[in-house]
């Protein structure tokens, strides 16, 4: 065989530089100069015979054979670097690296805290969490790049074939308003009664709020009605800005437990109206899985899920993890 015309180090200045846009800051995130990240590019695109960037205009473009490259350049490197964590797992047990994926709020409340549980256990392990959109995750978790993940949104229906997708626990959003506006002092308020609020919300694609929107409206409330004041782009902010006396919000009743017990939020139930969505636990049962992955499966996420809720879909999870750990480290010995 005929020696391949490009080499791994390329195909990470490739990557660079499609995600930074740049020769240059590729060059940076990859603590090499520019000259030398130009190089390697000149000299992969002769070993090609192909242009793969279109140096045209201001950011680095690819071409067409630029794409093609480095999709397939992605998938070799992933595979590195499962290899490497193979490897990794027979040759120190105790070490090894777990890498969690999450949407946005599971992220930021839910994970922080599984992660600690788990680091108290196992501080040889190194932990990462990679937290994104719900789309972007399930696609890493797919790709071998996440070993699993916890997601509230909507999975791609592109993955649901190459996934494990199972149920983990309900999460439920609440109302929360200022603790001294007028409603706090009732047990209860009135469906009619969210019209005459002023609204805070999160923006109108991300995917809490159309979650939020879905289920109120199942619930027979009309969110179009709805007074919005402002929309920002995080939970905290919506948090300080109703703190603030800004208006009133829908968001994860995970997200404000620190606020309720300090007293400076409110929240005030909808007679009648419950509004939960479901967790997800994702993981890919195609891909090798390590021990730190196997014993975040068994020891850590059962712990968190809501009570009662699917533990035999979590157990048959966690077979599924110690299964592909064993195919995995079992080498195929047969002649066919």
């Amino acid at each position: 065989m005929s020696d391949l015309p490009f080499t791994l180090d390329q195909l990470r200045i490739l990557k660079a530089i499609a995600v930074e846009g740049s020769f240059k800051r590729a060059a940076d995130s990859l603590y090499v100069s520019q000259p030398a990240v130009s190089l390697q590019v000149q000299n992969l695109e002769r070993q090609l015979d192909v242009p793969l960037f279109d140096r045209g205009g201001r950011r680095a473009q690819l071409t067409e054979a630029g794409h093609l490259l480095l999709s397939y350049g992605e998938k070799i490197l992933s595979l590195c670097q499962e290899t490497c964590r193979a490897i990794e797992d027979l040759q120190n047990l105790q070490g090894g690296t777990l890498i969690v994926g999450a949407s946005q709020t599971t992220g930021t409340y839910l994970l922080p805290k599984m992660i600690g549980m788990f680091r108290q256990k196992y501080p040889d392990v190194a932990v990462q969490l990679h937290v994104h959109s719900t789309r972007r995750t399930a696609w890493s978790v797919a790709n071998g790049q996440v070993d699993l993940a916890i997601i509230g949104g909507e999975i791609p229906g592109e993955l649901t074939e190459s996934l494990e997708i199972v149920p983990y626990a309900e999460d439920e959003l609440v109302l929360i308003l200022p603790v001294f506006h007028p409603f706090t002092k009732l047990e209860t308020i009135q469906k009619e009664d969210l019209y005459k609020l002023q609204f805070i919300t999160l923006d109108s694609q991300s995917t809490i709020r159309k979650v939020i929107d879905q289920v109120l409206s199942r619930s027979e409330i009309d969110t179009r009605r709805f007074k919005i004041e402002m929309e920002l782009n995080s939970i905290e902010a919506i948090k300080n800005a109703v703190q603030s006396g800004l208006g009133a919000a829908f968001v994860s009743n995970s997200a404000i437990a620190k606020e309720l017990q300090m007293g400076v939020l409110h929240c005030t139930p909808i007679d009648g109206v419950v509004i939960k969505r479901t967790l997800w636990l994702i993981f890919n049962p195609n891909r090798y899985r390590s021990k730190a992955a196997e014993a975040f499966s068994q020891e850590i996420l059962p712990q968190f899920a809501t009570p009662d809720w699917n533990q035999d879909a979590l157990k048959l999870a966690h077979k599924k993890l110690v299964v592909n750990v064993l195919d995995a480290a079992i080498p195929n010995t047969s002649d066919g």
